[in-house]
């Protein structure tokens, strides 16, 4: 992981209008990205993850929802750069793999022509080098017969080709930051193993950034350098991945990695979290927002803040100290 910080986002708050009224979906978020770093943002659906990877591309409707906060990328806070500004960074310094990729691809375009629509905003290349790059890349994404692929239309491909085409047109201009939004959600576990290799070889041949959305703790474990644990839009937990999985102190974290199934569970017992993740109109921002699914932990008054416990390993408030599961009380 190089010295490098290609993204640093400072107390980002991301609030929607709903009936007239703003309510806030990330609360004062503040991560780092360094580059040839892959960044893992874990949590149940309804965290926020994908409003925070959303509020880092420029993806919302400016007209329904307020962005407050600092996004630094490479030097430029990208929340002050008008609507043209942004889009010369999207899809040129900046790619984003999509969770579905029959719903982000067109049904009515070629294959080709919609990963070439990228270098036709974004490169001064002749067709003839477009066309010979279209090829290059859904071979390096490891589709075979890449000219034929470039004929056929998205509903003649399977789900896993599918998502190395949405990679494809990621990748396509090089850029320094890739954003992958549960990119392995729809696969079979043997295409969720080449995918992720796919994403290692090219953050290693690019030396990109990589920020992985995912609620799949293995697929963290496998790739990531540094995790964070997002619930109800605020980060809970973050830190090195060696020290989440071996070191985990909130208890949110505690709680997924024992909700993760193993091979050691007896008898098909699984761990569940009791409740869920709290809507964006009933969000107590007060309070602390874990507390309501463990009710036997004492609870500090207050809204919790988030503190340096350990070189590099944050955590949010103090019921972590006190935490234990119910069948160890």
């Amino acid at each position: 992981m190089s010295e490098k910080i290609l993204l640093s986002i400072k107390d980002v708050s991301t609030a929607f209008k709903i009936n007239g009224e703003y309510y806030t979906a990330i609360d004062k978020v503040s991560l780092d990205l360094h580059q040839d770093e892959v960044l893992a943002i874990v949590g149940e659906s309804g965290s926020g993850k994908s409003t925070l990877a959303t509020s880092i591309i420029g993806l919302h409707n400016m007209n329904a929802t307020k962005i407050n906060g600092e996004i630094d990328f490479n030097g430029r806070d990208i929340l002050k750069l008008n609507e043209s500004e942004f889009n010369q960074l999207r899809g040129n310094d900046m790619g984003m793999i999509f969770q579905d990729p029959l719903a982000a691809l067109n049904p009515l375009m070629r294959i080709g022509d919609q990963i070439k629509e990228t270098l036709d905003v974004h490169s001064d290349m002749t067709e003839n080098q477009k066309n010979a790059r279209v090829h290059e890349l859904i071979d390096q994404v490891g589709i075979p017969n890449p000219e034929r692929v470039a004929r056929q239309f998205p509903h003649e491909l399977s789900g896993g080709m599918r998502q190395r085409i949405i990679i494809a047109i990621a990748i396509a201009n090089k850029p320094e930051l890739i954003i992958a939004d549960e990119p392995t959600t729809a696969l079979d576990v043997t295409i969720q193993a080449q995918i992720l290799d796919l994403l290692k070889d090219i953050q290693q041949e690019n030396h990109a950034g990589i920020i992985l959305i995912t609620h799949d703790l293995g697929v963290v474990a496998e790739v990531a350098d540094t995790v964070a644990v997002m619930y109800a839009g605020e980060i809970v937990e973050q830190g090195p991945v060696d020290i989440i999985f071996n070191e985990p102190k909130h208890p949110y974290t505690r709680s997924l990695l024992r909700a993760m199934p193993t091979l050691d569970t007896e008898n098909d017992d699984l761990y569940v979290i009791e409740g869920s993740v709290p809507s964006i109109k009933k969000m107590d921002r007060n309070s602390d927002l874990f507390a309501p699914r463990i009710p036997w932990v004492p609870v500090t008054p207050g809204h919790p803040e988030i503190k340096e416990v350990a070189p590099g390993h944050l955590v949010r408030g103090e019921n972590w100290k006190y935490f234990k599961f119910k069948d160890e009380v």
